[in-house]
This record gives C-alpha cells, structure tokens and sequence, in this order.
C-alpha cells in the first residue's frame, strides 16, 4: 500500500511535455514499431526512441522490451496503452460532437419513393449516427417539385432531365432488365426465352397520370431488336417502380427492373433475371437537385455523406 506522499513530486502529475510523449508511445505502441511510427508522427526514428525512452525515464517503469528487429509491450505498456487509447478516442469524439453541433436543425428532402424505400431508408440509422443534430425530414414523390414554392433543401430525382434554374450533380447509372421469381421464370418457361413474355403478365410502371404506355418495355425491347405487339399482352400497370417490384417478388407477373435498384432482391435470389446477357442502358438515373438561390451547409453535410453511401 502506498501513499501520496511517497510518491516523488515529478512524476506525481502528466505535464504538457508528457502529453506529447504519450502521443509518441501510443503510435509507437499501436504500430509495434519505432520506424512505422517515425513515419506515422513525420519525425526520425532516433527522436521517437529518444522521447520513448525519456517518457519510461519519467514514469519510473518501463513501457517496451526491446528485441533484436522487434519490440513488444510489457505488462505495464500494455495497460498504459489501453488507457491512453481510450483517452485520446474519448478526446477524438468530442471534438467531433463540438464540430458537427454546428451543423444543427431540419433538412427537408424531396426524394423518388424507389430511391428512398431502396437506398435512403436502409442507411438512415448510419447518417443519424455520424450526425445526430440533424433532423431528417423526408418526404416521397414522382414530379418534380417547385423549390420556391416548398421549403424543400435538396431533391433526388430519377429521370433523363436537368433543370437550369437548379444545381443538379449526378448520383446513380442505371441499367433496365427484366425480372421475376425463379418459379414464375420455371412456370412461364422463360429462361432464355423471349418469346413466352407473350404468355405473361407484364409489370410496369409509370409515373404519368393515366399514362398506360410502357416505357421501359419497349426501350428495352428496342434495345435488343425485339418486335411485340404490348397491347395484346397481359399487363398490369403502376405508377410507383417499388410496387411493381412488390407484385414480381409475389409471382403477380415480370417486370422491367432497375438494376441497381433492386440489387439486393438479385443478389438473394429473390428475383432473377431469365434473359442473360440482355441488360440494356437506361437513359434516366438519379441526381441530385438543389437551389442555387438557398445555401445550406446541411446538404454540403448529407451530398457528401449521400454520395460516399449509395455506392458502396
């Protein structure tokens, strides 16, 4: 048992000149290296083994062994670092939390449902995370919105359009294939097999009222020089991609599918694509809007997030 009084007066207290030398010890410590952490701190080996040395001088205890091309911790070190890691994690974090509390209040987002319902709403716990002083609110839609009319800060559109009163920058390519269950596919015959689409329910979405062409049928279908007569083939029509998505994952039909989009359902087997090799381009794909008029440091926070996301 030892008591404060016992303790020499130097190193009863961390200094700002220590402070420095256990930043060194922790490189050194995390690297397991002089060198590496030479290297890491952009000063000599020689000066992190001098400050390394002087730190164990000060504390009265050693902090590595020493070996021929190698060094590891000893038990002391090893709980030294521990603390040291901790604390300069806490440190870290806090000055994070004081920068992004800049950073504070409502973002409104306009944004496409198969955007949101696909790529946004999957991720929202990790931007929630990284920025816990914004507040999200999103709202879901097929037209494009009027920015001085709605206090919307950013919109996410998906189409073939760039409007010139705002600042658009491109986010996602996407690529058209059709896409059904694997039993629908066994049912239908399809695997390979243009020809029975004639035989099924075509899915397809359009987001103009009343609006019953196919679009994205027939680029497809004109992209492969394939001759159908759509209007002789059962079909069935939405005006959100997700349910038309929906109705394939539940044997209602095949339907055109955005690649990327549905990535996850093809990836699980959820949904195939019967038709290899027949993925054609697609003209319309996601951007990002916002107002040249209405500066938000908030949507400079959420593009960058956005863009570093999406595209993992």
């Amino acid at each position: 048992m030892y008591n404060e009084a016992s303790i020499p007066n130097k190193n009863r207290y961390i200094n700002r000149y220590q402070l420095s030398k256990l930043h060194t010890f922790e490189s050194v410590a995390r690297h397991l290296s002089f060198a590496l952490a030479a290297e890491e701190l952009c000063i000599s080996p020689s000066a992190v083994s001098h400050q390394i040395n002087k730190l164990e001088d000060e504390l009265n205890f050693k902090l590595f062994k020493r070996f021929h091309r190698r060094i590891t911790l000893t038990h002391d070190g090893k709980n030294l670092f521990t603390v040291v890691k901790k604390s300069l994690n806490i440190l870290n974090q806090e000055i994070l939390d004081i920068k992004i509390k800049d950073v504070t209040g409502a973002l409104t987002i306009y944004s496409c449902p198969s955007f949101t319902q696909e790529f946004l709403i999957p991720k929202l716990s990790q931007f929630t995370a990284y920025y816990p002083y914004i507040t999200l609110n999103i709202i879901s839609g097929n037209q494009a919105i009027n920015f001085s009319q709605y206090p919307i800060d950013l919109a996410i559109y998906y189409d073939s359009l760039h409007y010139d009163e705002l600042s658009c920058e491109h986010l996602i390519s996407e690529t058209i294939i059709p896409v059904c269950t694997p039993s629908y596919a066994h049912q239908h015959n399809l695997y390979n097999n243009t020809e029975n689409l004639k035989n099924c329910v075509l899915l397809h979405y359009n987001n103009k009222p009343l609006d019953f062409s196919f679009d994205e049928w027939q680029s497809w279908a004109s992209h492969f020089s394939l001759s159908f007569d759509f209007n002789k083939i059962q079909n069935m029509l939405f005006d959100r991609f997700d349910h038309s998505i929906t109705a394939a994952l539940n044997n209602a039909g095949i339907s055109i599918g955005r690649k990327q989009t549905i990535k996850k359902y093809l990836e699980s087997g959820q949904l195939i694509a019967p038709f290899l090799d027949m993925e054609a381009p697609c003209a319309q794909r996601y951007y990002i809007c916002r107002s040249h008029e209405r500066y938000n440091p908030k949507i400079d926070v959420f593009v960058q997030w956005l863009k570093s996301h999406v595209q993992e």
